[in-house]
């Protein structure tokens, strides 16, 4: 193993474990509030497909479940210290159909947009891991922006009334303290199902910054 690798390999390492302790790297953006209506839910964003879509437009029954995420991230493609969470997309992406949502990938890295999170690496990224929703460019991290997504990934869960209605991280698997395995967005998702409140419907978002470009 070269040192380069070595390097990469030590600062994936260390970013895993200041996630795992709480800390953001994206502190000073404001997530949105819980209960309230989401922005920019009638905005268009190019698919991979090269069609335009809402996220309006593209909610089922229950809502619309939104996953800011990436093609270059540790935390969503995996590292030597976790698997990423990008392998859980198509089964979550299933049961999140079962369970009457419409789950949508979004990437906001427009810092990176030249690179490894364009349009054409987002649509060889979908097909190389068998991605069937939406895969969604967010031009300009303008949906991140009006949404506060701190990270890669941020879970947005949204109901049909396009309200927030759970935020953050999609389960503990980064957190070196944890007792149990607690999957907090699919617990959400089967407490909407059932009309039952969602006890915990917040929770720290773990991952890489979004990559903004400064305005």
């Amino acid at each position: 193993m070269t040192f380069s690798c070595v390097f990469k390999n030590s600062l994936v390492g260390l970013s895993l474990l200041f996630s795992s302790l709480g800390f953001s790297q994206q502190e000073e953006v404001k997530s949105l509030p819980l209960g309230e209506a989401v922005p920019l839910t009638e905005k268009e964003l190019v698919n991979i497909d090269g069609k335009m879509m809402s996220l309006k437009g593209v909610s089922a029954t229950n809502g619309v479940l939104v996953v800011f995420s990436c093609n270059t991230c540790p935390f969503v493609v995996g590292s030597d210290s976790f698997e990423g969470w990008e392998k859980q997309y198509v089964e979550l992406n299933k049961f999140a159909q079962e369970n009457g949502f419409k789950m949508v990938l979004i990437n906001s890295n427009e810092g990176k947009r030249d690179n490894d999170d364009s349009l054409e690496a987002m649509k060889n990224r979908a097909k190389e891991k068998g991605y069937t929703m939406p895969y969604l460019l967010d031009k300009n991290s303008e949906l991140a922006d009006a949404f506060g997504a701190r990270t890669t990934p941020h879970v947005y869960l949204i109901n049909e009334k396009m309200e927030l209605i759970y935020t953050g991280a999609i389960d503990n698997k980064v957190d070196s303290k944890r007792k149990s395995d607690e999957n907090y967005l699919r617990i959400a998702i089967e407490s909407k199902v059932a009309n039952k409140p969602i006890e915990l419907n917040s929770t720290p978002p773990r991952g890489c910054s979004i990559k903004r470009v400064k305005k």
